[in-house]
């Protein structure tokens, strides 16, 4: 809770007292001493970088360590943005157990722990959020100190997914998409089902990388890193040649905004069970479906192996029955 004080001095004294900690500062101008407040209380909620009564962040808390790995080192990753609100969100709803001494950590804290998000959240969640607590407890210790959380036991992950679009489904999230006030997100659906492209890729291709002579995109930075040329279909064609080139990006949007935008279209077509990643899903599959091998399937994709591409091949059984029916 923060306070607001003027000194004898004329001077405006600002505290911010947090679950039995402090800091104060004091400024010129009220305003000054107001905003300082407000955001030091953002950074108790986080649960760092509020002084104690000695007058110094306790640097001996996986909090601590959580704070520092955010601020110094996710912000290198390509996924920085994303372990950032991880991380906060850590903080925030885990003070119990951020404010745990990393020298008394022990791995029943940490099982402890991740039985609890069990309980609340999926086993592939879980496993992030010890991924990146392991990295941050790394960076925290010395380099000959064991990290209890490396010994602690991850939950089985099966997260494979059969989701493909049903009859009708296809036409009412294009509806939605053009009752819509982002115009961007119905060539985003359609670039998706496409081209087979991650959201991450979608988002990151820019206009000098697009040839629409030899109908090919490049992607040099993909998520397993190897570039890759997918190559457009005459719909992916059409779409991007109605598209305005106002940026650099072909798809100007930020994660946040696609994945608000995306639950808005689910809610009002009705097909609240998808996920924007079923859409690749769907368009490998799809691709197998027009008779492309898997090796084409693969180079369009960008999957390292074809054990990875088969989980995502996901054939409509009224389809084979066609074809079934159709052999002598």
């Amino acid at each position: 809770m923060a306070t607001i004080n003027k000194r004898p001095s004329g001077k405006w004294q600002a505290t911010v007292r947090y679950q039995g900690r402090s800091a104060s500062k004091s400024f010129t101008k009220r305003a000054d001493a107001v905003r300082w407040a407000r955001e030091t209380e953002m950074r108790a909620e986080r649960g760092v970088l509020i002084q104690r009564r000695g007058g110094s962040p306790d640097k001996r808390t996986l909090g601590f360590a959580l704070a520092k790995f955010r601020d110094t080192v996710a912000p290198t990753h390509r996924s920085g943005d994303r372990e950032q609100r991880c991380i906060d969100a850590m903080l925030k709803h885990h003070q119990r157990f951020t404010r745990l001494r990393l020298d008394t950590l022990t791995v029943a804290d940490v099982s402890k722990w991740r039985d609890e998000r069990l309980q609340k959240v999926a086993a592939s969640t879980v496993v992030r959020e010890l991924t990146l607590l392991q990295s941050a407890v790394g960076h925290a210790l010395d380099a000959d100190a064991a990290n209890v959380v490396q010994r602690v036991k991850r939950p089985r992950v099966d997260d494979r997914r059969e989701r493909r679009l049903q009859a009708g489904e296809w036409q009412r999230l294009m509806q939605a998409c053009d009752r819509d006030r982002n115009k961007l997100l119905r060539p985003l659906l359609v670039l998706a089902v496409e081209t087979a492209m991650r959201r991450g890729e979608l988002l990151a291709m820019e206009w000098r990388h697009v040839d629409l002579q030899r109908c090919t995109v490049l992607l040099p930075r993909t998520k397993n890193g190897h570039a890759r040329t997918v190559p457009l279909s005459p719909i992916a064609l059409k779409t991007l040649g109605e598209l305005l080139r106002a940026d650099d990006r072909v798809l100007p949007l930020s994660g946040d905004c696609v994945r608000q935008g995306f639950g808005r279209l689910r809610k009002r077509a009705g097909v609240d069970d998808i996920r924007f990643h079923d859409l690749r899903h769907e368009a490998v599959s799809r691709l197998v479906e027009r008779g492309l091998s898997l090796i084409e399937v693969q180079q369009i994709s960008g999957h390292r192996t074809l054990h990875m591409l088969q989980r995502y091949v996901h054939l409509q059984a009224a389809d084979i029955v066609a074809k079934l029916q159709d052999l002598p």
